[in-house]
């Protein structure tokens, strides 16, 4: 039989989810072409929302700009929404999550799967809870979450960006992934769900400390600092409130990471010289940061991970791929149809490039090993 969906959606990402979803299920025969999503129903240049998303298929008041499928289909009424549906896709306010569930007791099917888009904590007089456990204990279904670094209008513009699954059973974390994966859009499977909700949680209190550092006019090293600490801090939260938290075993602390930061500086540089918007810059540095760990890995032994979260790992690699001289020149090198050389000569008064080189270096590591397609 095939598969029906449920796209729970108030705002912009769950319009830009509709989107995916809407044109995955159109190219696979495995699922139903009509999606219902529910929308809180509001007036809008005094026509109901809803029916302002099924006949202009747009989401004027949230993501304006961008065209849903025409098999998505706007519902006020979240129960009529989800009735029959096998997957569930939550993206609302966590606020709303309880009541939400509530009104769905009982008229959903009992064998559903859920998966919550949702980045916040449930905390009560019984103490912490995940949003996903809620929507497990209060609808008796499993529940996954997808968290990641895909700020909504860019991932309506189809630039590419990354997207975390968090799923204890492996079947149910290949469906979901063959949902919403798309060439813009990656989607890696973990069975670490806690640990992926918290970092999409966590990770809001240090947007709000950057906005912050942005208001008083701090330098791009100080919001590094707050970004290396705040990852230490969601960590140990984590650890803390749902143990046990288990880290990759990368040994690494005798290398010297700061040349591999040039060399991820200059993508960050060019990435942003075509324009391809945050997301995709996130993860050119998550991919870079990992290289510089395999590399080190494979080259220089006996070391620790934490070492990557010192100052000289992910802050340099923040900093450096914002606003260093490699991030700085890559850009330029993309816009001015200049040579390195040349724009090495004009902006940097005497100085010389460290990305560039070290590229050529590793490169030629890599090549030595046979492992340039590792």
């Amino acid at each position: 039989m095939p598969l029906s969906l449920d796209p729970t959606s108030m705002a912009s990402k769950g319009s830009v989810i509709a989107k995916i979803v809407g044109n995955n299920v159109l190219e696979k025969t495995a699922y139903v072409q009509r999606i219902p999503m529910y929308v809180y129903e509001e007036t809008v240049n005094g026509k109901k929302l809803t029916e302002i998303i099924n006949t202009q298929h747009e989401n004027i008041k949230y993501l304006p700009g961008t065209r849903l499928p025409d098999n998505i289909v706007a519902v006020s009424d979240v129960v009529a929404a989800a009735r029959g549906a096998d997957i569930l896709i939550f993206v609302v306010p966590h606020q709303f999550v309880k009541s939400i569930c509530r009104q769905l007791k009982g008229a959903i099917k009992p064998d559903a799967m859920a998966i919550s888009l949702i980045k916040g904590l449930d905390v009560s007089e019984q103490g912490l809870n995940l949003i996903s456990n809620v929507i497990h204990k209060l609808l008796d279904i499993d529940c996954a979450v997808l968290m990641g670094a895909n700020i909504a209008p860019e991932v309506a513009r189809e630039n590419y960006c990354e997207a975390t699954i968090g799923c204890s059973d492996l079947e149910h974390g290949k469906i979901l992934k063959d949902l919403f994966q798309t060439s813009y859009f990656r989607i890696t499977v973990v069975d670490d769900v806690q640990t992926v909700e918290m970092c999409g949680a966590l990770k809001t209190i240090l947007f709000v400390a950057s906005l912050i550092a942005d208001g008083m006019e701090m330098i791009a090293n100080t919001k590094a600092a707050i970004v290396r600490l705040g990852f230490i801090e969601i960590v140990h939260f984590t650890q803390h409130f749902f143990p046990p938290l288990t880290l990759p075993v990368w040994f690494v602390t005798s290398f010297d990471t700061t040349t591999r930061v040039n060399i991820v500086a200059l993508g960050a540089g060019f990435i942003d010289g075509l324009q391809f918007g945050d997301n995709t810059k996130a993860a050119v540095i998550r991919l870079g940061l990992m290289e510089m760990v395999k590399f080190a890995d494979d080259n220089f032994k006996n070391s620790h991970i934490e070492t990557f979260l010192e100052s000289c790992g992910v802050a340099d690699l923040v900093t450096t791929c914002y606003c260093g001289r490699n991030k700085r020149i890559a850009e330029a090198f993309v816009n001015s149809g200049k040579t390195i050389k040349q724009l090495e000569t004009e902006m940097l008064n005497g100085q010389k490039l460290q990305g560039p080189p070290t590229a050529a270096e590793v490169y030629t590591i890599l090549k030595q090993n046979k492992m340039e397609n590792k």
